[in-house]
């Protein structure tokens, strides 16, 4: 998922005249996100007839999506066209493996470029790899590739990928059920990495030559850096304990040797964590200095009180929620409705939620 900064101001409403003013509003007395109640928010289908979306970005007035068979959908004045992503590997479409996380580049408009986060197989064992892409108005191609041999696993795979702040691309990657991997820095998996946009390690990478910025998590699937610069990793727990961490360069967050708050030597317990429930979080962006989370098991939308290191449900529609998009006083959702343990088509929806008047 993206480093979202793009301000969200939202007017007051008379339902949260009750939330202390220090809260309830911001700066310019508009109402905040974690300010409000799922009755605050109207619901427009923007599009339906999409199969296992798993990451959004938005270019001009285009909406663009990945779909985990191995499709990209363009949504466009309420026209969709789908192509299908061309690849050296073919793409693996299997449980929670597939097409995954999508990053444009700053020059789209005019490039045409994005990467993509994707599975395929590897010696008769599933694997990811991260790949240059272009679009030129018809078809999608792979033009390069920047990473192979990623561990892969039908379930946990992370498969967040997004071009930061710094200018450098930032992926995650999940555990792959090893209890070796995630704290191995020879592994790739269970890790969030960092690279240049050809895929070399940064020369200010925390382990020279590695690409591994942060290690120690279990299956990562969003991310998003706030107004400071500071990234924040969501990333689903095992029976419970979500976490949200806020992530430093060579830290190690702990799993499976530590989980959610649990302390130990030498790791970082989570800033936020779900406890004994679940939320399962997906995607994630900052709306203004907000943090908002697309949750797939709890099916809502959540916000972070940093103060109160807490989450709230500010949406839900019975939906399981993917991704999440602020645009202007808007967010953009994609539902994901089939587990990755089940069979057959999701039938999911592009979903536009706005304040109400």
């Amino acid at each position: 998922m993206k480093p979202s900064l793009i301000a969200l101001s939202i007017y007051a409403l008379a339902t949260v005249c009750a939330v202390p003013a220090a809260l309830a509003q911001d700066a310019a007395g508009n109402a905040r996100i974690q300010a409000t109640a799922p009755s605050d928010w109207s619901m427009q289908v923007v599009s339906d007839g999409l199969d296992y979306p798993w990451d959004i970005a938005r270019a001009g007035d285009r909406f663009l999506l990945t779909e985990k068979a191995g499709n990209i959908v363009v949504i466009e004045n309420g026209r969709q066209r789908r192509h299908a992503l061309q690849t050296s590997d073919p793409i693996v479409d299997e449980g929670g493996a597939g097409l995954l996380g999508m990053a444009l580049s700053r020059d789209f408009a005019q490039s045409g470029v994005a990467y993509f986060y994707h599975s395929y197989r590897s010696d008769a064992d599933l694997a990811n790899k991260i790949i240059e892409a272009r679009f030129d108005g018809d078809a999608w191609r792979e033009t390069r590739v920047l990473l192979v041999g990623i561990p892969g696993h039908r379930l946990y795979n992370g498969g967040a990928i997004a071009i930061a702040p710094d200018g450098h691309l930032y992926v995650t990657t999940g555990w792959t059920g090893n209890r070796e991997r995630p704290q191995d820095r020879a592994s790739l998996a269970g890790k969030v990495l960092r690279m240049t946009l050809s895929g070399q390690a940064p020369p200010d990478n925390p382990f020279p030559g590695s690409l591994i910025y942060s290690y120690g998590h279990r299956n990562p699937q969003g991310m998003a850096w706030n107004p400071a610069g500071e990234l924040f990793v969501v990333e689903h727990g095992e029976s419970g304990h979500d976490e949200i961490n806020r992530i430093r360069p060579g830290v190690n967050y702990g799993w499976p040797l530590a989980q959610g708050a649990e302390r130990r030597d030498g790791m970082e317990p989570a800033w936020i964590e779900s406890g004994r429930s679940t939320w399962a979080p997906a995607g994630a962006a900052f709306a203004g200095d907000e943090l908002v989370i697309a949750a797939l098991g709890s099916r809502e939308l959540l916000a972070m009180d940093e103060g109160a290191r807490a989450l709230k449900r500010v949406f839900s529609s019975g939906d399981r929620i993917r991704d999440v998009l602020p645009v202007a006083r808007d967010l953009y959702v994609i539902t994901t409705n089939r587990s990755p343990r089940g069979e057959g088509p999701s039938k999911d929806r592009l979903l536009r939620l706005s304040p109400r008047q």
